[in-house]
């Protein structure tokens, strides 16, 4: 069992739920993009699976709790996750027109950003940095039409 599914069942055991086929469905479908999705997305992979729309819905918000997938960006009206069990902290780059998001590492910028906490007094719990301008291609696409 891969150790997602073990965090997974801990964190459900410990609320006196279950890891459903369902479930767990759901989480390995997550688990095997490596890319945002959103729950419309994930239920196109497994819905051949008997997996209701509804079901993934309800599963997310428990995926988040448990510390396996986070809200990364809200496009085009939808919540957009990503997996972050065992995935490095990293910058959205969003473009604001073609909606491609492009991901860095943040371990650049996270010493900075604990040294300004130190000297605010204050704990990180969570960084999520997004950052929104124009991608190399629609800045391309924009000075080949001037």
């Amino acid at each position: 069992m891969p150790d997602y599914q073990v965090k997974f069942q801990s964190f459900l055991q410990d609320r006196g739920l279950k890891l459903t086929r369902s479930r767990k469905l759901i989480l390995d479908a997550a688990f095997a993009l490596h890319e945002h999705f959103d729950a419309e997305t994930l239920h196109d992979r497994i819905k051949d699976l008997n997996v209701s729309l509804a079901t993934v819905y309800r599963t997310l918000p428990l995926m988040v709790d448990a510390g396996l997938i986070q809200l990364a960006i809200r496009s085009n009206g939808r919540d957009r996750f990503e997996h972050i069990w065992g995935h490095p902290r990293h910058v959205h780059w969003i473009c604001e027109n073609c909606k491609a998001v492009y991901e860095t590492d943040l371990d650049l910028l996270t010493p900075q950003l604990e040294l300004a906490a130190k000297a605010q007094k204050f704990k990180i719990n969570k960084i999520s940095i997004s950052i929104s301008g124009l991608c190399w291609k629609c800045r391309n696409n924009a000075n080949e039409s001037q």
